[in-house]
Formats: structure tokens, sequence, C-alpha cells
């Protein structure tokens, strides 16, 4: 296991002093196009008859559990220190536009996503299932807070849109796997799909992870007001992250709005009044190369990952339909209703197209798919999730930058 992390980090550390000294691209975007076309490669030198080299990497990539080290380790450092840079008063402004776009707006789409992938799949000749389908379209509906973050960022998007958006990232993807996990229960059996179930686990999951939270972000709060010294409080913020979320998983409630939850009160209530600005400026830089790193690591994974991933023709064109969708269901539930009701809603001129093409998908998604059970089900599921998250990264992360800068231009 060693060697497997150091061959992650050293490839990785590789990749990003190249794509920065050559490419100039947003750090994890280059790091996966590089990735990649290294995949890409290794696939071009397989069919010249040079396939010790492939082989070689797929076992090694076969060790790694993509599902395990995203949702039981990088996802809760990662959504914590994105919470932790949220401003909560502005959170508060902004929450029945985010507590839409989280919620209505997953359920819309993973009922309107599945239909239309379910008779994508019956078009191709896919034997996939409708309940199938819709966990499909619970795991791609919601937008993703590891693609949307540093992208966003970098795109120099308004403060308000970012807000809006990261908000929704930050809080979806927890509604979208309780969602996914009562769907995929009723696909394969082992649960009834029922309205009271349903209610049942979204109050023990949503409702108890946000409590979680609140509790051990409230006890990180109370034991650094108590103290001034910042190696113990980065400490303490770090104890807050991997014992929480371990404390989340074992009392089966929602870690990812746990570690949100949690975020949001240490980085607007103990960054206020208990914490000295010397805590604050090594809390943040602490935070922010923790995200920046992991960020990178998974990038690098997913560009990698598409050597495992099983591909046929009719695959792309259900990807393709799929996508489609999927862009259309977020401008109608989403860009519409912001276009008609811009002003009371409080938008921007043009913040409907920046919603709508700044819903980015990535490494959740993938991780969730890489979930399902194995079978000609997961096959087509897991190949369209992936095209849908290349598209999503390497066309929509580069060029939601033009768009913000035509926004602004407008204003």
């Amino acid at each position: 296991m060693l060697d497997l992390i150091a061959i992650i980090i050293s490839l990785t550390a590789v990749l990003a002093w190249f794509n920065h000294r050559f490419l100039g691209l947003p750090l994890t975007i280059g790091v996966m196009a590089i990735a990649l076309l290294l995949s890409g490669a290794m696939h071009g030198l397989t069919a010249l008859g040079w396939t010790a080299l492939e082989g070689r990497v797929e076992t090694w990539l076969g060790q790694i559990d993509f599902n395990a080290l995203l949702m039981d380790g990088l996802l809760s450092l990662i959504l914590f220190a994105g919470a932790l840079h949220i401003d909560l008063d502005r959170l508060r402004r902004y929450r029945w536009s985010i507590g839409f776009l989280a919620t209505v707006g997953v359920v819309i789409s993973t009922l309107v996503v599945g239909s239309a992938s379910y008779a994508l799949c019956t078009l191709f000749g896919f034997n996939v299932s409708w309940l199938y389908c819709l966990t499909f379209g619970a795991l791609i509906s919601p937008t993703d807070p590891i693609a949307v973050l540093g992208i966003l960022r970098n795109a120099g998007a308004p403060k308000d849109l970012e807000l809006r958006i990261v908000g929704e990232s930050l809080f979806n993807d927890g509604i979208a796997v309780v969602v996914f996990t009562l769907l995929l229960g009723a696909a394969t059996g082992e649960e009834a799909l029922t309205v009271s179930h349903a209610g049942t686990l979204f109050l023990q999951e949503a409702g108890g992870g946000i409590l979680l939270g609140l509790v051990v972000g409230g006890l990180a709060y109370a034991l650094m007001r108590s103290i001034d010294a910042y190696r113990i409080e980065v400490l303490i913020s770090l104890a807050v992250v991997l014992g929480g979320y371990a404390l989340a998983q074992h009392l089966h409630v929602s870690g990812p709005l746990a570690m949100v939850a949690a975020g949001l009160l240490v980085g607007n209530k103990a960054r206020e009044s208990a914490m000295s600005e010397t805590t604050r400026q090594y809390l943040d830089a602490f935070w922010e190369l923790v995200d920046e790193i992991l960020n990178t690591l998974l990038f690098v994974l997913i560009g990698l990952e598409v050597m495992l991933i099983p591909f046929e023709t009719g695959y792309f064109w259900v990807g393709l339909g799929v996508l489609i969708v999927l862009l259309a269901v977020r401008f109608v539930t989403i860009g519409l209703p912001v276009m008609l009701l811009r002003d009371m809603l409080g938008f921007r001129r043009g913040a409907a197209r920046i919603l709508t093409w700044g819903g980015l998908r990535g490494g959740i998604s993938v991780a969730l798919a890489l979930s399902l059970p194995d079978g000609e089900n997961r096959d087509v599921l897991l190949t369209v999730t992936y095209l849908i998250v290349l598209f999503s990264i390497l066309v929509q992360g580069l060029s939601i930058g033009r768009v913000v800068k035509g926004l602004l231009k407008d204003v």
C-alpha cells in the first residue's frame, strides 16, 4: 500500500510540474488531461503489440478502490476545506435559491435524466432496468463541489454566483447520495421504494448529518476558544474532519453534510471569536494546501481510471444523448426560473448561463457509479458517467471562464 501511495503522489507531482511549466491550464484540469493522454498512449502501445506496460498499470489501478478512496477518505477533507471559506451570512441571504438548487433540482433531474437514460439504453439495445436508470439519474444529477470549487474561483466568477453554485454543490451531493442509496436499494431488491421509507432515510441521513456536523463543529469551537495555540487548533480542525466523518459512518448519517455543517461553523463562528489572527492564517494556509493537493490527486486518478472503463460504440451515443438531456434539464429547472424570477431571487443578468454551464460533474459521480453491482447495468452506466464527467471537466471547465467574462461584459 505504501508503494501505491508513493507512486500516486510522485506521478501527480510530475504531472502538476509539467502542466505548470508547459501547458498553463488550471491545475486540476491540466493534470487530468495529461493523465488521459497517458492512458490513450498506453492503449496505443497495446494496439502496436506492447501489452506488458498497460497490463501492469491496469493491475496497479485495480488495487485502488476509487469509491472507498473518495467517499470514505478524500471527500470529507475536501468538503470541510470548501465550507471553511464560505461566508455564512451571505449564504443565508441566498438560502432559498441554494435550497431549491440542492433539493428540487436534484429530484427533478433524477427523474427526467433517469427516464431519458432508460429510453436511450432501450433504443441502442442495452437491457438496463428503469430503476437502475433512475439510480444513474441520481448519481449524475448533482453538481460536484470537488469539480466546481477550484474551477469557478480560477474563472473569476462574481462572488454572488460563485457562492450560489458552490453552496449548491456543497449540499446537493449529500442529498444525491441519500437518493442514490434509496434507489439502488430498490433496484437491487434489497429495500422497498416507499414514501415512508424515503422520508425516514432522508431525515436520518440528511438531518442527522447536519446535526452531527453542528455538534462536532460546536465542540471544536469550544476547544479552540479555550486556548491560543495555532498548532493545536489546526490539529483540532483535522480531528473534526477525520473523527467526525468516521462517527457519521458508524451512526449511518450523511458524512458529507456533516462536514459541510462543521466547516461552516468552524469557518464562521470559530473564526470570528475563537481564533487569533495567527491561527486564522495557519488554518487557512493548511486547508488551502490540503484542498489543492487532494483535488489534484483525485483528478489524476480520474484520468488514469479510464483504462479500466469498458467501452462500446453504443455507450458513446447513449452518453451523448444523456449529456444533452442533462444540460437541458439543468437549464429548464435552474436557468429558466432564474431568468423569469431574476429580480425576486436577486440574480444578476446572464446568471442563467453561468448556473447552467457551471454545473460541473466530477469524482463523486464516478465514485457512485463504481459502487454499482457488476453486470451489464454497471458497464453502460459507468461508461456513460465517465463520458459526461470528462466532457464536464474538460469542456465546461475550460470554457466557463469565457462564459463568466461574457457575463461581466454585459453587466
